[in-house]
């Protein structure tokens, strides 16, 4: 594959969503990932759904989600013979990627310093729960777990009463994310010291590195911030209205937005509780009530049109559906067509990342399980030999 990340080899021992996202991503950018599954029904996200997929429905489709662009090789690591053929990938790895529980890949026999033995080239990517150390270091660590417990569930919901999860599993995806991040980085350092480094994130704090402005309203102004549903916490309007067929969403960051939609839906703007965002805010109910009623006047279509005439950030709120059917998705590469080895030509969620004169990238299917151990050892005989 061509990319930013061509000339890179990953070892992607992870399962389940953080750890082969991030893996992903790096083969998203061109580096050849080479995912070590065991025999035993491999990755075990092979095995959640519904939906599945294929002639025999058992194809699942969460797998689907996180492996494109990477080789499956299915390995024993308690093994001895297992171990051996790890030593060897990791000898000719670049980076390595792993998600197991704290202290598990020490027992294995590959700890940190005999990684680096192996291999002081190697850059380690290492996601857990909730840290690999402090008081509650190894805990383990399920994405829905950690949106409690990084305090996104308090912030997600109608109100304070409801917390809601996200419906993404946005502790693993973020985590995944900030994890190629601290690869790309430490990738960047080894071109300049000549070794590698371990790099380390966790759901907890991959869900508290994304806290923003809630953060800093207790840490710097003694506030928590609590479920607030579709409307924004520090801005007024900003959130999902009611009119005559549904909802759409409008979003007035500044004064100037604030007139134009008051113009628009017949609202004086400079009344006292409307005239600042600090008075919208304070007084917001009464400023949503006032909104709808007005919005309730017309149809979704129609409130739109006049929006974006008006130059105002509005929309609609699409099903999954919809959105991979619109074609401004697709023209952003959003979804991509590849070639699986049992269910033919596909369609995936693509990349979030364009690079400007870059063609010639084909992406490839997620794997069968072990569909490239002759390959991959094919390859690893070519680099020892």
């Amino acid at each position: 594959m061509l990319g930013p990340l061509g000339d890179i080899v990953v070892l992607d021992l992870s399962r389940a969503l953080a750890g082969p996202h991030a893996a992903q991503m790096l083969g998203d950018l061109g580096a050849r990932v080479i995912k070590v599954e065991h025999p035993d029904g491999g990755d075990e996200s092979r095995g959640w759904g519904p939906p599945f997929v294929g002639p025999d429905h058992d194809i699942s489709t969460y797998f689907l989600a996180a492996n494109r662009n990477k080789q499956s090789i299915a390995v024993d690591l308690k093994s001895a013979e297992g171990k051996q053929l790890i030593e060897r990938l990791v000898r000719h790895s670049d980076v390595l990627v792993e998600n197991f529980r704290t202290g598990v890949l020490d027992r294995l026999g590959f700890t940190v310093e005999r990684l680096h033995e192996l291999n002081p080239r190697l850059v380690i990517l290492s996601i857990t729960g909730f840290g690999h150390d402090g008081p509650e270091g190894g805990r383990p660590g399920y994405d829905q777990i950690a949106q409690g417990e990084a305090g996104l569930m308090s912030l997600t919901g109608p109100s304070p009463d409801e917390p809601y999860r996200v419906g993404a599993s946005i502790g693993d995806l973020l985590a995944g994310m900030y994890g190629a991040y601290g690869v790309a980085a430490a990738l960047h350092e080894r071109a300049r010291t000549g070794r590698g480094r371990v790099v380390r994130t966790s759901l907890l704090a991959a869900i508290t590195g994304v806290h923003a402005y809630h953060g800093t309203a207790w840490t710097v102004g003694g506030q928590v911030t609590a479920a607030g549903g579709n409307h924004h916490a520090s801005i007024a309007p900003y959130g999902a209205f009611r009119c005559a067929d549904g909802m759409l969403q409008i979003a007035a960051a500044n004064d100037g937005q604030w007139r134009k939609v008051a113009a628009l839906l017949g609202l004086d703007p400079e009344q006292p509780r409307y005239a600042t965002n600090r008075d919208r805010s304070a007084h917001r109910d009464e400023l949503i009530t006032d909104m709808e009623k007005a919005l309730s006047a017309h149809d979704r279509a129609h409130w739109l049109a006049k929006l974006a005439e008006a130059g105002v950030p509005a929309g609609a709120i699409r099903t999954l559906d919809e959105v991979y059917a619109w074609e401004q998705t697709r023209s952003q590469g959003l979804v991509v067509e590849v070639e699986h080895p049992v269910l033919g030509t596909i369609e995936l969620p693509g990349p979030p990342l364009r690079f400007d004169g870059l063609t010639g990238v084909e992406h490839t299917a997620p794997p069968a399980l072990g569909q490239d151990g002759e390959a991959v050892l094919a390859w690893l005989e070519e680099r020892e030999s």
